[in-house]
């Protein structure tokens, strides 16, 4: 099965807003955000964030060789991460 780039540009996209959504709702802020940001971190954040981590593991699982299903689940992985990394950082 191949998909356009313009498929699989949306469904990366989707994934990382997606994975944001979930993650600021499970997750939530982190006690160092808390203090310093206060309410400031909004759920848009948290989505923009997963979508950049969506396409950084998009694009390392594609750089590993993984394509179709496998590299869309390199991109929830990848979304994953980076929130994490910077809910810790945040």
């Amino acid at each position: 099965m191949i998909m356009s780039p313009v498929v699989t540009f949306l469904i990366v996209l989707v994934i990382g807003i997606l994975a944001g959504f979930i993650f600021d709702r499970l997750a939530g802020p982190g006690w160092l955000s808390r203090q310093v940001a206060g309410a400031t971190r909004t759920l848009v954040t948290s989505a923009l964030v997963g979508v950049a981590g969506s396409f950084v593991g998009f694009h390392l699982a594609g750089l590993l060789g993984l394509a179709g299903v496998t590299a869309l689940i390199g991109a929830a992985v990848g979304a994953g991460v980076v929130l994490y990394g910077w809910r810790m950082v945040r």
